[in-house]
């Protein structure tokens, strides 16, 4: 790990809106993280925040919700902790562990909504896919009744088996779009237009080499 790594990760442990859970361990945070919010609001999940773009760029539009960047490298996290602290955004927060342990996190029906923002599409591992079954129940513990999951994603091979699990598994089918942001539409009001066109540092990198975004959302419960 580089110097500035170094020093970012040093940083942001010492930061209020910052939570690193023990790997393998019930995190003292699980079932309260209403109360470090202060409120009762919804609360979403970003997982694989990267940099927290998207985490922060959320909490912008949303303050009637909470939000939650997840994610390992917390290098990264160092970034939108920093400007979040920064705008005194109070409403989001970041955690750094891996997603197979999100249920030693969260409690059974504590999050409202997650985000899977340019996942890797695991071409050669699909167990590991973040909309494998494998995840899916994970997803579904800590879920509430009728939770939303959102993919966003550049990759055909994601989003194809990401659609296809989820008419087979008979998850709720809410929305697909192939190219978001040539189908968007004129029926959608601004401040959605404006939530998809958060991009985070990948979708940047993406975009600019001409990559064509697809979106779905559905519920598995």
């Amino acid at each position: 790990m580089g110097k500035d790594k170094l020093r970012r990760f040093a940083a942001v442990k010492d930061y209020p809106n910052f939570f690193e859970p023990t790997i393998g361990e019930v995190s003292d945070m699980k079932g309260k993280w209403s109360e470090h919010f202060g409120n009762d609001h919804p609360i979403v999940l970003e997982l694989g925040c990267g940099k927290g773009e998207y985490s922060v760029g959320l909490s912008r539009h949303y303050p009637e919700k909470n939000f939650i960047g997840v994610d390992i490298k917390g290098a990264r996290m160092y970034i939108g902790a920093t400007e979040a602290l920064e705008e005194g955004l109070t409403n989001v927060a970041f955690c750094r562990t891996k997603i197979d342990f999100i249920n030693d996190t969260f409690a059974d029906n504590e999050i409202d909504e997650i985000w899977l923002t340019f996942s890797d599409p695991q071409p050669n591992k699909p167990n590991k896919r973040l909309t494998s079954p494998n995840f899916i129940e994970k997803y579904r513990r800590i879920l509430k009744k009728g939770g939303i999951v959102h993919l966003k994603t550049d990759s055909d091979l994601l989003f194809e088996y990401t659609t296809e699990e989820i008419k087979e598994k008979g998850y709720e089918e809410l929305l697909v779009n192939w190219d978001l942001y040539n189908e968007m539409g004129e029926n959608l009001d601004q401040m959605t237009k404006d939530i998809f066109h958060i991009k985070t540092h990948y979708e940047k990198l993406f975009t600019s080499r001409g990559s064509v975004i697809k979106y779905c959302k559905f519920r598995i419960s």
